[in-house]
């Protein structure tokens, strides 16, 4: 029938570009990980929208605070750039009243509540998952330990409800693409959902492996140990820390965050504390250490990937998205358990030959990670997403 020749040539047809692309953001105070992958969104898509809860653009670099962007309600609320994450009950409620009728393709940026929205049902609308909220999931108990007996009754209340909201949205999103395996995984058991995998970039114009004289560093020209991290309690700086208590080896901490004060307080002679550094003084940094010390078990971890594109090996809690970038004895070591001992039998264990490991070799291997590549896995998991949508309304 001319009908049915007509649907096999649309559902065919090569899809014409998005005419209006949304992204959503959990919430734009500051530039790490999820802020980068959201700029390599845009590069992908120049014209876009973005919608976030919370604004700060004095925090957000020049690409991101040149769009326009949205708030939710949150944003206008008392104290929010500051003191969002108080207003974590009000955020599913406030992602369902952005109007995005007038985009077909949404992008959402999940760590903190973003995937929930309402699109149209001819609209894809595809999720980059950093995370499932840990502080509702897997690390609800350690963040309900936190708290005051008060907020801890008001805390369980919200997170229960949260996890039944995060789960049924799940069923909003047509594609999932994750960071790493072991979130890819996460997200299957959250919420029974396959996801692909799409590492997320890293600025390898900033970090390579050269030192001022064009020649990468040798491991013997390497005098202390790095930790590279946001100072809260799920990065564990602590055990980094510990381990190099009693150890006649020095370690450099950089990073801020509530941690700060009182890891400082307790740190012993042999621990530099340096605090917030800027981007352009981070590769000399990374290029002046023996190894990255990686005690977190994160979603993926740009660091590590920052660390050896400067030839710089890790020493990595072998779990997460680490074992999505590290190879064991070629470009760092990882330890089993988040203990105080295991971790100080790697640093043991690396240093006894610390010389095999070759940072050119090293910096080589994080090639793979860099943005141009991400920009293409990316799209192209966007493209069938698109493609898998545009047909099913078109047979319908």
């Amino acid at each position: 029938m001319p009908e049915d020749s007509a649907l096999v040539a649309l559902a065919e047809a090569d899809l014409a570009p998005p005419a209006r692309v949304a992204l959503i953001h959990y919430w734009l105070v500051g530039m790490r990980g999820g802020e980068r992958v959201l700029e390599e969104m845009l590069k992908l898509y120049p014209d876009a929208d973005i919608f976030t809860h919370v604004v700060d653009r004095d925090r957000i670099s020049p690409a991101l605070a040149a769009r326009p962007i949205t708030q939710t309600f949150v944003g206008r609320l008392p104290g929010a750039r500051k003191h969002y994450q108080k207003y974590l009950g009000l955020m599913p409620r406030a992602l369902e009243e952005l109007d995005l009728s007038a985009y077909d393709l949404v992008l959402s940026s999940e760590s903190g509540p973003a995937k929930g929205v309402i699109t149209r049902p001819d609209a894809t609308h595809i999720c980059y998952c950093h995370s499932p909220m840990r502080y509702i999931w897997d690390h609800y108990a350690a963040t309900s330990a936190q708290l005051g007996w008060l907020q801890r009754k008001y805390f369980s209340q919200l997170a229960h409800r949260l996890r039944q909201w995060d789960t049924s949205t799940a069923a909003r999103v047509d594609h999932f693409i994750a960071n790493s395996r072991f979130f890819a995984a996460r997200i299957d058991h959250t919420y029974r959902r396959d996801a692909a995998v799409v590492h997320p970039p890293v600025d390898l114009d900033l970090y390579g492996p050269a030192d001022a004289d064009g020649a990468p560093v040798p491991q013997a020209d390497r005098g202390y140990y790095l930790y590279v991290s946001q100072l809260v309690p799920y990065k564990r700086a602590d055990l980094a820390i510990d381990a190099f208590r009693g150890l006649d080896l020095p370690l450099k901490i950089v990073g801020q965050g509530s941690e700060f004060e009182r890891l400082s307080q307790n740190a012993p002679d042999n621990v530099q504390m340096l605090g917030r550094v800027e981007d352009a003084d981070m590769p000399d940094l990374y290029r002046g250490a023996r190894a990255l010390i990686f005690p977190a078990e994160e979603d993926f971890g740009i660091v590590p990937v920052e660390a050896m594109a400067c030839g710089t090996p890790v020493l990595a809690y072998g779990r997460g998205g680490a074992l999505d970038s590290v190879v064991q004895g070629k470009t760092g070591l990882f330890f089993p358990e988040q203990t105080v001992p295991s971790l100080q039998a790697a640093i043991g264990d690396f240093e006894a030959r610390r010389d095999a490991f070759d940072p050119a070799r090293i910096a080589r291997h994080a090639q793979g990670f860099g943005a141009e590549r991400f920009r293409i896995a990316l799209k192209a998991q966007i493209d069938g997403a698109r493609r898998r949508h545009h047909d099913r309304f078109a047979v319908a």
